[in-house]
């Protein structure tokens, strides 16, 4: 496909910046489908993962393609490496505003809990807790299952009611009922439906 275009376009224009920019940003979106694409495969996603790899490999060859035949042009080189560096941060910062998947955070807390607690159930997050022995005395440990898009404000809660809670956050690839599921049974529950 570009060598049509280089064919009909050996002006320098086109050799020194046209060529680089179009190796430039379509390295950019090669990398960000695949930087998708293993998110789809790590969420387990059999249906999306194949096709972005379709497309991730179709723009890869085009652009290495028209690479292999200017190597004599160190601005295509340096627009890929340029390319592949800002495509990894683009696809990145998608997937990161995307937020798709669920997450399972766990906090650890030697200050008491209950308002905490109380808090995240007002909120309507799902927890289990119970207390525990640590390495330096007794504390609180609170998990839940979340949506990802809403661990943001699950963070804030957390760092509102204790700033140096201890918490991690780990993806979760299946979970056996959705993470609504409960809060509307235990709503039809107490309405005696």
């Amino acid at each position: 496909m570009l060598d049509f275009l280089m064919e009909n376009n050996q002006s320098d224009i086109f050799k020194y910046l046209i060529l680089p920019l179009i190796i430039f940003f379509g390295r950019i979106l090669d990398v960000t489908l695949g930087t998708f694409r293993i998110v789809m495969v790590a969420k387990g996603n059999k249906f999306y993962a194949p096709i972005l790899g379709f497309f991730e490999v179709l723009i890869w060859i085009l652009i290495i393609g028209s690479i292999m035949q200017n190597l004599d042009n160190w601005l295509n080189i340096i627009a890929y490496a340029a390319g592949f560096a800002a495509g990894n941060l683009v696809g990145l910062i998608i997937e990161e505003r995307v937020a798709m998947g669920i997450v399972r955070v766990q906090i650890i807390t030697k200050k008491p809990a209950t308002e905490l607690i109380q808090k995240l159930i007002e909120k309507k997050y799902g927890i289990t807790h119970h207390e525990a022995e640590g390495a330096n005395g007794n504390v609180n440990i609170i998990y839940s299952i979340i949506n990802r898009k809403k661990l943001k404000d699950f963070v804030e809660i957390i760092r509102s009611f204790n700033p140096k809670a201890f918490y991690t956050v780990e993806d979760v690839k299946f979970v056996s009922n959705d993470v609504t599921y409960y809060f509307s049974l235990k709503r039809r529950i107490r309405k005696g439906k």
